[in-house]
């Protein structure tokens, strides 16, 4: 058989294929990312249902000089093969490897650096307005998911793009609705009656001819106008589109090059804003993706041959999933608690509560700024709302924290969910500033668990906290240092001494309260005795005990899996600077540098920044001068 795939090393490859030839080619495409993901993990179910655009995408636009922009980009996988990193797939999402999203330095046919939904149409109507201006003559065109259509920046900017004569492209890739044979053949029909060039001009000479009637004709055209929308309210599918100032063509059968090809051509020549409404089938091609496409979204290596995760770890229950028991349980005697998520049940471990309690759970979609200030509409009536969600994702939504929640004193409950480095989808998505970002928030009080025990103490002293409350946590498996805890009933407000010592202190907050004690006993061996603080509340700092466990140790250690810029080692610095003379101290602040972290494993960005238990000891030898 003819390796179509192999031949591929550039887009101009892809437009000297027939339609049957690319049909071809898009079978060996999943084989090879099923192959691939397989082994690295990643996004697979979107990726195997935007095969065919992808290749009818690069079959009629011409990148880089047409700019296609992916929004979220986590199922530009194809578009990488095609635009010539396919030999570079086996290091997709490793440290020093191909990204798992668009990026601009991997490639001039990454548009614009991406990991978040729903910004597409803006960044898209920005680059079509700028190439006006400039002059250019080239297709700009955006292609966003059903899913991202439910953030609210999409529609601003659908309104925003829709109100202008500038020519610029959408693509919807919805992968919800089945295709249906009447109404996709009666919107080819009105398709191609809408965007033929004859079709426009006609409208023009009738306008034209009907207005220079003597007295009547402007009303006579008013009255045609009346009844041609009253009929394309009943026959145009996209007419929301259309109201926006969209030309709406579609729907389109996803997964038909030829099709998608001639729909394409069209929306090129077509005046103005397009809406292309393209259907495809998530996970198509894989029967495990196709049949749980939730699951193989974002997939860990797994086995072809049964779908199934590759075990990995110990087998202790995620942090999330802590969350998840923790929440159900507390609600069986709280009815006011109730749950929100942005688009997100699956990963925040909110499914059982879901089941549990379906009356009392609100999935907002992708919509975090709206799903806040909802949550201060419970708040305020009365419910106890507790909204987990990703930390990267949480910054969306930082005016509605401060106006709408903190601003009120109002108890709303923040799980922060993927609060750190989260490994392999890389900058954009690193929980690295919300201890920044939070702090500084008058009536916020922030927390963060040393381990799953911890946890759910936090989680049951935030049900009763009167006022607003985060708890940040990382992602993967949670610890258990219940056999080290110095106060079984653990106040989350009190900081707790783990280690005695006298060299030196080190005072840790959430999971790097782990890589401290370690660090600790290690040292013990060599004479070295070091204090260890899992200080517990960020904000507000327990200042009693925090001082009195520094008291006589001249060396400091502030250690925190966050930028150090705003971060936790700040916060205990202007402590000791506010209550005694900081001269007597040396305070290191140990935690990651004022940049974005790139994609890698998490052990190995620790080790890169020193933040594992081998560079802490490093550091702590260096400072005591051994």
């Amino acid at each position: 058989m003819t390796s179509y795939l192999s031949s591929i090393s550039s887009v101009s490859d892809v437009k000297k294929l027939s339609d049957q030839e690319l049909h071809l080619l898009a079978d060996e495409i999943r084989s090879f990312l099923i192959e691939h993901i397989s082994k690295t993990g990643g996004h697979l179910a979107s990726n195997l249902g935007v095969v065919e655009m992808t290749l009818a995408l690069h079959s009629v636009f011409d990148s880089p000089k047409d700019k296609m922009i992916w929004d979220v980009g986590h199922q530009a996988y194809v578009h990488k093969i095609l635009t010539g990193r396919k030999h570079l797939f086996h290091t997709l999402r490793k440290y020093k490897g191909l990204s798992g999203f668009p990026k601009r330095s991997e490639s001039e046919h990454d548009i614009i650096d991406t990991g978040h939904s729903s910004t597409s149409i803006s960044a898209g109507y920005g680059m079509a307005c700028a190439r006006d201006l400039q002059g250019g003559d080239y297709s700009v065109i955006s292609i966003i998911g059903d899913g991202a259509l439910t953030g609210g920046m999409a529609f601003e900017a659908l309104n925003h793009a829709g109100h202008s004569n500038t020519n610029f492209i959408v693509i919807l890739n919805d992968n919800e609705m089945s295709i249906s044979q009447n109404v996709g053949g009666l919107s080819s029909y009105l398709n191609r009656l809408r965007t033929d060039p004859a079709y426009f001009k006609m409208k023009v000479d009738v306008e034209s001819l009907l207005t220079k009637i003597p007295a009547i004709g402007k009303a006579v055209f008013k009255t045609a106008e009346k009844a041609k929308d009253s009929i394309k309210y009943f026959l145009v599918p996209g007419i929301l589109f259309e109201e926006l100032g969209f030309t709406y063509l579609g729907p389109v059968d996803g997964h038909t090059i030829k099709e998608l090809k001639m729909v394409f051509k069209r929306a090129k020549n077509i005046k103005g804003p397009v809406l292309i409404h393209v259907l495809t089938k998530k996970g198509k091609g894989y029967s495990y993706a196709e049949e749980n496409p939730d699951k193989f979204h974002g997939i860990s290596p797994f086995d072809i041959e049964t779908g199934s995760v590759v075990p990995s770890g110990s087998g202790r229950p995620s942090y999330s999933a802590v969350f998840g028991k923790s929440l159900v349980d507390l609600a069986k005697n709280d009815p006011s608690i109730v749950a929100i998520t942005a688009a997100m049940p699956s990963g925040t471990g909110l499914n059982e509560f879901a089941k549990t309690y379906p009356r009392r759970f609100f999935d907002v979609g992708i919509a975090e700024q709206h799903a806040v200030t909802f949550a201060a509409g419970l708040a305020l009536n009365g419910m106890r709302p507790f909204f987990p969600v990703y930390s990267t994702f949480l910054q969306r939504a930082y005016d509605q924290i401060v106006h709408d929640i903190c601003l009120q004193n109002l108890p709303v409950v923040f799980c922060i969910d993927r609060s750190g480095l989260v490994g392999n989808d890389g900058e954009t998505h690193h929980g690295v500033f919300d201890i920044s970002f939070l702090s500084h928030i008058p009536n916020m009080t922030l927390l963060a668990p040393k381990d799953g025990k911890e946890f759910e103490r936090m989680l049951s002293f935030a049900a009763a906290y009167q006022g607003p409350i985060a708890i940040r946590y990382p992602r993967g498996e949670s610890d258990n240092f219940a056999t080290i805890t110095v106060d079984p009933e653990v106040n989350p407000l009190k900081a707790e001494i783990l280690t005695e010592g006298n060299d030196l202190c080190i005072i840790a907050i959430g999971n790097m309260v782990r890589t401290a004690y370690d660090a600790a006993e290690a040292l013990r061996s060599q004479d070295i005795h070091c204090k260890v603080v899992n200080a517990r509340a960020i904000k507000p700092l327990d200042q009693e005990t925090l001082l009195q466990a520094c008291e006589g140790i001249e060396h400091i250690i502030t250690l925190e899996d966050h930028v150090v810029t705003g971060g936790f080692g700040s916060l205990v610095l202007n402590l000791f600077n506010r209550k005694q003379d900081i001269k007597e101290k040396q305070i290191r602040n140990l935690g990651l540098p004022e940049a974005f972290i790139e994609h890698g494993d998490v052990e190995e960005l620790m080790e890169q920044y020193g933040l594992n238990v081998e560079g802490l000891i490093s550091c702590i030898r260096k400072l005591l001068g051994k």
